[in-house]
Formats: C-alpha cells, structure tokens, sequence
C-alpha cells in the first residue's frame, strides 16, 4: 500500500505541476506582456489560447486532483498518517483552486473565447483580463503549495 500511495502522489505531482508551470508562466510572463499589446490582439490570442487551454488543460488538473485523493487515501490505509494529512491538504489546496477557477477564471475564457470566435472586441477585453489576472498569483500559489504538499507525503 505504501508504494502506491507514493506512487498516488507522483502522479498528483506530475499532474499538478503542469497546471502549477503553467500559472505560474501566467503570472510571471502573460501578464506583463498583454499590457503592451491593443486590446484587439488580446482578445483574439487570450481567446484561442483558453480556447486550447479549456480543452486540453482538465486532463491534468483532474487527474491531479484525484491523484491527492487517492495519495490521501491510500497512505492512511498505508499506517502513514502524516502521508495521508499531507496529501489531503493538497487535495484540499486543488480544490480551492478548481473552485476560483470555476467561479471567476472560467467565465471570462468564454467571453474572450466568444469574442476571438465572432472577431470581435469587447469594450471591456482589458477590464476582463484585469479580472483574470487579478487571481492568477493565487492559483499559482495554490498551485505551489499542493505540489509542496505532496512532496511531503512522499517523504512523510
């Protein structure tokens, strides 16, 4: 059981880390670099991008998600308490993550994503990627902070 609740966790953090790289390049790099562009080439290249992004980027995500879980799990069954507390905190740090996308990240990718499709640009393209990027540094650190967690499961 020990081996597979690491083995739980490797997934988690093979899963979670492309999400995590993933914000973290959001922060660090697309953020600053759509404030020199117009609003037209934001609109048409955030669009796409969450076009491909909303599609392709839950395979990780989930899976990270559910990689906690079962780390989580699978290490109390393992008689590895502190295993089972630490990827259920990162778990838990998914979830809250999953949750700000839901709720405020999700919604502006279809507007934008709307907006690319009809090749059109909304008088309000900045104000709606002020609002995305607004959250970004906190789901990267979310992001962090679970891969840190299941980290420590492995080792605890």
């Amino acid at each position: 059981m020990t081996l597979l609740s690491q083995l739980a966790a490797l997934l988690a953090i093979l899963s979670t880390g492309i999400v995590y790289g993933t914000d973290v390049f959001c922060a660090l790099v697309q953020r600053d670099a759509l404030e020199r562009v117009d609003d037209t080439s934001l609109t048409a290249v955030m669009g796409n991008v969450h076009r491909f992004a909303d599609r392709r980027m839950p395979v990780p995500g989930i899976l990270g998600v559910v990689a906690a879980a079962a780390a989580s799990v699978l290490a109390a069954v393992a008689g590895r308490p502190a295993g089972s507390v630490t990827a259920a905190a990162a778990f838990l740090l998914l979830v809250v993550w999953v949750l700000l996308y839901l709720r405020t990240s999700a919604p502006i990718n279809r507007q934008l994503t709307a907006a690319a499709d009809a090749h059109e640009t909304p008088a309000n393209a900045r104000s709606l990627q002020r609002d995305w990027d607004r959250i970004i540094v906190p789901r990267a650190v979310l992001q962090g902070l679970a891969v840190l967690a299941l980290g420590a499961s492995l080792i605890s």
